[in-house]
C-alpha cells in the first residue's frame, strides 16, 4: 500500500525544534516522519527514542544511520531496545555514511559494500534473536545474542544510490531508502536494481522502497521547489509542489514507478507546522485513493 511521510530535516531545522515538530507531525495525522544522523548535527536513536515517547501513533524512520560509526551489536541494541518500549513505531535505516566524515572520526572503511554485505545481515540476525558467530574484514561476532530482541523484528533499510548498493540492498536489507532530487524514471530503475538483487539472493516478500522527495506547498511553490532540486536536467519532474491535491496528484508518478513511501522533503526552511499540516492532508488523499 502506497504511503505518505514527511521529514524533520537537521540542515534546516536545529535539535530545540524537534519536539515542536513531532507534535506537529503527530496533530496533523502525518503517518510517519522521517529523520536522518549526518555528522555533526543530531545523534538518530536518542531523537527518536524522543519523538516516540511524545507520541502516540506517528511511525518514526531513521534514514539513516552511519555504519561505521557504531559497532552492529550496539546499533541492534539501540533498536531492540526502542523496539520493546515502542513495538512497531520504528522504521531503523543503516548507510555508508558520507566517506569524508567518516574519516574525520576516524571510521571511514576502505571498502563500504563489504560493510554493508556484512553489517546489515548481522543487524537482521540479532533483531530476530539469532545467536550469530561472525568473522568478517569489518564485523566480528563471537556467540553474540540480544538477552531482549524484539518480539517482532522491524524492518532494516539501507540506503542506496549507485548501481552496486542498489543491487546489494536488494540482497540484504528489508527496504531501501532512495535519495531526492530524481524522477520517477530514475526511481524505476533503482527499483528494477534493487529487484535484481533480490531475485540474485532468492530472498521472497515484499521490498519496501522509500523516496525522499523535495516538495513546497503555498506561495512561489514551484519556485522553491525547483530551485531545491538543484542544477539538474528536467528539474520539474523531480520535485513536487502546490496545494495538497496538487502534491497528492503528483506524487502518483514516484508511486507508478514502484516507490511504497514518498516523503515529502521540505523546500528549505519552512515552518513546520504548515508544512506537516499539508502534508497531513496529502496523507489522507493518498490513502483514500488507494
Amino acid at each position: 500500500m502506497t504511503r505518505i511521510g514527511a521529514i524533520f530535516n537537521p540542515y534546516t531545522h536545529s535539535p530545540d525544534e524537534f519536539r515542536a515538530a513531532v507534535l506537529a507531525a503527530e496533530e496533523a495525522g502525518v503517518p510517519e516522519l522521517w529523520v536522518w544522523e549526518d555528522c555533526f548535527r543530531q545523534s538518530a536513536f536518542a531523537t527518536v527514542g524522543a519523538a516516540l515517547a511524545w507520541t502516540e501513533r506517528l511511525r518514526i524512520g531513521v534514514g539513516i544511520s552511519p555504519m561505521p560509526l557504531r559497532n552492529v551489536a550496539a546499533t541492534a541494541m539501540e533498536i531492540a531496545t526502542i523496539e520493546r518500549l515502542f513495538p512497531g513505531r520504528l522504521l531503523p535505516g543503516v548507510g555508508h555514511g558520507v566517506l569524508p566524515w567518516m574519516a574525520q572520526v576516524g571510521a571511514r572503511v576502505a571498502s563500504p559494500l563489504t560493510l554493508m554485505r556484512e553489517y546489515v545481515p548481522a543487524l537482521r540476525g540479532l533483531l530476530a534473536g539469532d545467536q550469530l558467530d561472525v568473522a568478517g574484514r569489518y564485523v566480528t561476532l563471537d556467540g553474540v545474542r540480544l538477552d531482549y530482541p524484539p518480539a517482532t523484528p522491524p524492518r532494516v533499510y539501507a540506503a542506496a544510490e549507485g548501481p552496486k548498493t542498489l543491487v546489494l540492498s536488494g540482497e540484504v536489507a528489508d527496504g531501501t531508502v532512495l535519495d531526492s532530487g530524481h524522477t520517477a524514471a530514475e526511481y524505476a530503475a533503482a527499483v528494477a536494481q534493487i529487484a535484481e538483487g533480490r531475485s540474485a539472493a532468492g530472498r521472497s516478500g515484499a521490498h519496501d522502497h522509500v523516496a525522499y522527495v523535495v516538495t513546497a506547498f503555498g506561495k512561489d511553490a514551484e519556485a522553491r521547489a525547483i530551485a531545491d532540486v538543484g542544477d539538474r536536467p528536467d528539474p520539474a519532474e523531480r520535485a513536487l509542489w502546490g496545494d495538497p491535491a496538487q502534491v497528492a496528484a503528483g506524487a502518483r508518478a514516484f508511486f507508478d514507478a514502484g516507490v511504497d513511501e514518498v516523503v515529502l522533503l521540505p523546500s528549505s526552511r519552512v515552518d513546520l507546522i504548515e508544512f506537516y499540516a499539508a502534508t497531513g492532508e496529502v496523507a489522507r488523499l493518498v490513502e483514500g485513493a488507494q
